[in-house]
């Protein structure tokens, strides 16, 4: 029997009041002993024809397409149905599931932008993004406001994500979960020098929430949800998601989105096995299996063959194809991508100044100081007081080991594993420690054991990272979008061809059940698209941003009139300084030089940016040092000037507003050779912040 990838979410409270994400899998859950309740609702899918409109009404409909709906029924509402005009069939409306396994990997990408191993191995490094690409992810939503698990994640490009709302599962940009959200930035996370990279960076995406509080959706709603995307202009579909049996209904609107010139990317879902999920196993979805940053397929992911036996007896027959398993593998093992923001979990370790790779635990919170080797960790040990305790994995849980360093008056922990790998570790659900705790490599056990100090960090981040197909799904739905953005004239059938032909194949030689045929390449696929007829057309040409500003004391106008699209239109500017239009104003908070940053995207969805030095005073002080000549006819005058600030300079004559002029430094005047005449510099609007006095 298929056992589905089940994520419970439930929200937990840390120590210090900070809520994360526990995730649970049923097989686990199985594999302990306890059981796993089905659920009792039963969801059919009612097909009807020409005459069957009315079968909707009394009805909550649940969900709906051409010629079908949704509908939980008992056996009485059945049998109703069945009797009236216009009902073709029922058929089971099968659940879909999030297919992802959680881990808790320390960064730091908060401070930088890091750049996950995949855009390396994938190639989306060695391509550029054009437009005319729309993905569309089906999934848990997008953290653009305030959600289930946390508030906003500012690392996309939000003015070309749009989305639909359900009443069902709530509105699209709020997160139910951090699953969509992770998914959504591995796809298209801006390229802005913070956070992460996605694969086609600033991609435009349709977001579309089918899973509900408990973390799951119905079949019918992914259907609906095809239609949904076709309707906001996707190309691609996304999903990391799935579950048992195959439905009619499903399939059909997969297959017509394919047949309308679409690419539909689904998982292969995490339990390890040759079971066949869905929708990846439909023949129009392109199946997608999971390798780490080696190159090594992910333990779990699952492995269906490419034949299908069907019938019995002598109308027994197999049909072999690609469709049926994986087509190629991606990157999908502790992949680093968005979540909503304070969700995710930013893990550091130092010893004797240097950086090691960590996995944080729980407990939210940074301790420094002198190291104490703390063996295996099972009894307390006063040594360690006022220490990180440095521990060796094995005998007793992790959280008796943090429990005993506590005890022991130790202030943090790193335990490091005893076998190769990072051990990524969690304190269980009791809750009994405070302490920060990270996990370490075995490799590097020996050089923390000989360190004398050491620093450890646990703290809430906007960032994380998953492991799944869930992970691998997105990764290939970029590349695909980065590919077919260079080769527009190419069609859905080609790109994804190209992507099975350039894969590096791995595993037993040629296509096989795990990799497929192999780990797809950007721009291995691109090249191999230029070879065709259809791959002559290139994208469209980025727009390029250009702006002037001028500023009076702390307040600057900016213009953006002088940003130009060779091919196309600008369709949205924005400012780094939070506002929008081909015009904006800001006042500063105090005197400095700021970085101000214009980004424009055009009617294709791609985009370019500028930036500039702003520098203002607020005129509470001045540097400014003036001095001068006049010629030798008396008849003018030119005044020298350093360190104003401005971009223009207000120039003052016997104590009068005589003109402003632009700060270049340097200013001639025409005078009366008869008369003397004093001279100021001050920055633009001040009267205070001026330069000393000059007579000539």
């Amino acid at each position: 029997m298929f056992l589905s990838l089940l994520f419970i979410f439930s929200g937990v409270r840390l120590k210090n009041s900070t809520p994360i994400l526990r995730t649970i899998c049923v097989a686990t859950l199985l594999a302990l002993g306890l059981s796993a309740q089905a659920n009792a609702s039963e969801r059919y899918i009612v097909q009807y024809d020409s005459n069957g409109h009315g079968l909707k009404k009394g009805h909550d409909v649940k969900a709906q397409g051409n010629g079908w709906f949704a509908v939980e029924l008992d056996a009485n509402g059945k049998s109703a149905l069945r009797a009236k005009r216009g009902f073709k069939s029922f058929e089971t409306d099968p659940k879909r599931y999030p297919m992802s396994l959680y881990n808790d990997v320390g960064s730091n990408p908060d401070t930088e932008q890091v750049t996950p191993y995949g855009y390396f191995q994938s190639q989306a490094d060695q391509l550029t993004l054009q437009g005319g690409q729309k993905v569309c992810v089906i999934d848990s939503g997008i953290a653009g406001s305030d959600g289930e698990t946390g508030g906003l994640n500012a690392d996309f490009n939000w003015s070309v994500i749009t989305g639909d709302n359900d009443p069902g599962t709530g509105d699209w940009d709020a997160d139910g979960g951090p699953h969509g959200t992770h998914v959504a930035g591995t796809i298209g996370a801006a390229d802005n020098n913070t956070g992460v990279i996605g694969m086609a960076p600033g991609v435009p995406m349709h977001i579309i929430k089918v899973f509900n509080d408990a973390g799951w959706g119905y079949s019918s709603d992914l259907a609906q949800a095809a239609d949904l995307c076709e309707a906001a202009g996707a190309n691609i579909i996304s999903m990391s998601l799935g579950g048992g049996a195959a439905n009619n209904t499903e399939e059909n609107a997969f297959n017509a989105f394919t047949d309308r010139g679409g690419l539909v990317i689904a998982a292969a879902g995490n339990d390890g096995n040759n079971v066949r999920s869905y929708p990846a196993g439909y023949k129009s979805v392109m199946m997608i299996g999971a390798v780490d940053a080696d190159n090594a397929i992910a333990d779990f992911s699952q492995f269906p063959t490419n034949t299908v036996t069907t019938g019995r007896g002598r109308n027994r027959t197999k049909e072999t194809h690609d469709g049926y398993g994986v087509e190629v593998t991606a990157g999908g093992v502790a992949t680093l991508s968005t979540v909503p923001s304070g969700v995710g979990t930013a893990s550091s370790l130092t010893a004797d100044g240097t950086a090691y790779a960590a996995s944080g635990m729980e407990n939210f919170g940074s301790a420094s100081g002198g190291t104490y080797n703390f063996g295996l960790g099972d009894s307390t040990d006063n040594g360690a007081s006022g220490k990180i305790c440095v521990i060796e994995r094995g005998d007793i849980s992790f959280e008796d080991k943090v429990t005993n360093c506590e005890n022991s008056g130790g202030i943090g922990a790193v335990i490091f594993n005893n076998e190769p790998g990072m051990l990524y570790g969690t304190l269980g659900d009791t809750e009994q420690t405070n302490i920060p705790a990270v996990g370490a490599t075995e490799a590097d056990g020996p050089a923390l054991l000989a360190a004398t100090s050491a620093s450890v960090s646990v703290l809430a981040s906007d960032y994380d990272y998953f492991s799944g197909t869930s992970m691998a799904t997105p990764t290939t739905s970029g590349v695909a979008a980065l590919v077919w953005s260079n080769h527009p004239g190419c069609t859905n059938a080609e790109v994804r061809q190209a992507l099975k032909d350039t894969a590096e194949d791995q595993g037993a030689e040629g296509r096989d059940d795990h990799y497929g045929y192999g780990i797809v390449k950007a721009l291995a696929a691109s090249n191999y698209l230029a070879g065709l007829p259809c791959g002559g057309a290139t994208g469209n040409n980025p727009p390029t941003a250009s702006f002037i500003y001028s500023c009076t004391v702390l307040a600057c106008s900016f213009d953006a009139s002088g940003s130009d699209d060779s091919d196309g239109s600008i369709a949205s500017y924005s400012w780094s300084f939070g506002a929008t239009g081909v015009t904006a104003n800001n006042t500063f908070a105090s005197s400095g030089s700021y970085n101000v940053t214009l980004t424009v995207t055009d009617n294709e969805g791609v985009s370019n940016s500028s930036t500039q030095s702003v520098t203002v005073s607020d005129g509470s002080a001045s540097n400014i040092t003036l001095s001068g000549t006049r010629a030798s006819t008396g008849r003018s005058v030119t005044l020298n000037w350093l360190d104003a600030t401005g971009s223009n300079v207000d120039v003052y004559v016997n104590g009068k507003f005589n003109n402003s002029t632009p700060n270049d430094g340097s200013a001639t005047y025409t005078v009366n050779k008869k008369r003397t005449y004093t001279f100021q510099v001050c920055e633009t609007g001040s009267t205070t912040s001026c330069s000393n006095e000059i007579t000539l």
